[in-house]
């Protein structure tokens, strides 16, 4: 049996934390291939600027000054934790490989949940407000006649409907990607290992584990589509085209280029049929072969 020292609990504390830090390191992440970091400072971001961004034109006499829209999209942060207890049994009987493993996989869960609040949002947006006020993935946002979001309003859907699972296609080639991941703090190991512990006392436990604040968000909504239609050659060149054929304030074309299907592992099949076969089933040449990058997964499934 361990006698517990200052030391003893240090030791601990630095072998956790250097478990930790090892596995976050280590982990990959998808979250990017969608989303845009976003640093943040305060307890909420404002992106009022998304329903206005000027576009370049041809320079004929005087600037034209456009107000950025006050539309005030917010982004809260929220806190993110996860904890574990460590009995001072364990301790005095110096069984700590098991917390080892225990704060590697706290390291791997901290590196992905980024993964969760982007595929988790980009999933509830047929449910959730973005910048127009309307549900990210919504049959009726507004379009206006004239490049200052004046005149008579026309609507644009973004979603397909259908009786199938739910799939997406996205433009990621632009600094804004369709998600935001906005981050206020890095996940961080905290650890309570004091002797004189108040709970350790009570309880005869120590503690550790995770901290990290940090939200998820949307962008433009013309980079992205949804569709429940089956997952095929005709479905697919549909949302391509609307998402091609995409126009901002004014009827000016925003030149959007898909680049990324999202699917879930129920449409792996179908997906890696459309996109990564170069003959179809017949032997004729798949026109859609690599036509965008797949990405595969479970987060996004119904």
């Amino acid at each position: 049996m361990a006698v517990i020292t200052s030391a003893t609990l240090l030791s601990l504390r630095t072998a956790l934390s250097k478990a930790f830090q090892d596995s976050l390191a280590a982990t990959p992440t998808e979250w990017q291939k969608i989303a845009s970091l976003v640093t943040s400072t305060n307890a909420s971001n404002t992106y009022g600027w998304l329903g206005d961004f000027p576009d370049v034109r041809e320079w004929i006499g005087e600037r034209q000054l456009k107000d950025m829209k006050s539309q005030a999209y917010v982004v809260f942060n929220k806190l993110f934790e996860a904890t574990v207890g460590v009995p001072r049994t364990d301790v005095e009987d110096d069984n700590i490989g098991t917390y080892k493993l225990l704060a590697s996989a706290q390291g791997q869960s901290a590196k992905r949940y980024p993964d969760k609040l982007v595929f988790n949002a980009l999933k509830a947006g047929g449910s959730t407000a973005c910048y127009d006020t309307q549900n990210f993935f919504d049959t009726d946002h507004p379009r206006y006649a004239n490049v200052d979001g004046t005149g008579t309003a026309t609507v644009v859907s973004n979603v397909t409907a259908g009786s199938g699972d739910s799939w997406y296609l996205l433009d990621t080639s632009r600094v804004l990607k369709p998600i935001i991941f906005q981050e206020r703090l890095k996940p961080e190991l905290q650890a309570l290992m004091d002797i004189n512990d108040e709970k350790v006392f009570m309880s005869d436990l120590y503690r550790f584990g995770i901290r990290a604040r940090g939200a998820a968000g949307y962008g433009f909504w013309q980079m992205a589509h949804k569709s429940n239609a089956a997952l095929d050659g005709a479905s697919f060149a549909e949302a391509r085209v609307s998402m091609e054929m995409m126009r901002a304030d004014g009827g000016i074309l925003m030149g959007i280029t898909p680049t990324m299907l999202v699917v879930p592992p129920t449409l792996r099949s179908a997906a890696e049929e459309l996109i990564e076969a170069d003959k179809k089933a017949n032997g004729a040449s798949n026109t859609n072969y690599k036509a965008v990058e797949l990405l595969v997964t479970p987060w996004v499934a119904d």
